[in-house]
């Protein structure tokens, strides 16, 4: 796989149609009209992205009622997402991608730095797309703590 550019504020968000770990599929134009909070992570279950997810469920809340939906892309299973969800009472959508076409459609595979050594991955990768489906925010190699209060504070959200 190829890791392609970067996306910068500005650019049209890559369409994407995946499963949801319901098995239900959920497309970026089911939200147009509305902002979306897109991101990227590593592997359900794993300490960082459970913490990233817990966040984001908590955020959830205050950011629908600031407009705002949210859907977490992963190249895991839907079935190991449905695990995921269940075992941490996450309220946002969890979307698969195991071919990682998504992910490199957004820039967030490719090489990164893991224990000091270059590797192949998933790149933690945020993106806001507005209502128009046009990128709004553009993150790369956020930090799984402490992600959604920067985000928020970025956005210039409320704490509701």
């Amino acid at each position: 796989m190829t890791e392609t550019s970067r996306l910068s504020p500005g650019d049209t968000a890559p369409e994407f149609s995946l499963p949801d770990d319901t098995g239900a599929e959920v497309a970026l134009e089911d939200f147009l009209g509305k902002k979306v909070i897109v991101y990227f992570y590593p592997a359900a279950m794993t300490p960082g992205c459970t913490k990233q997810a817990c966040d984001f469920t908590d955020s959830l809340d205050s950011l629908k009622a600031q407009g705002y939906e949210v859907l977490g892309i992963s190249p895991d299973q839907p079935e190991k997402l449905a695990k995921f969800r269940e075992r941490d009472g996450l309220t946002i959508r969890l979307l698969s991608d195991p071919d990682k076409r998504v992910l490199g459609a957004y820039g967030a595979f490719g090489e990164k730095k893991l224990y000091g050594k270059t590797v192949q991955g998933v790149i933690r990768s945020t993106f806001v797309v507005d209502e128009d489906g046009k990128i709004f925010l553009a993150q790369y190699n956020v930090k799984a703590s402490g992600h959604v209060a920067k985000l928020r504070k970025d956005l210039a959200l409320n704490d509701a």
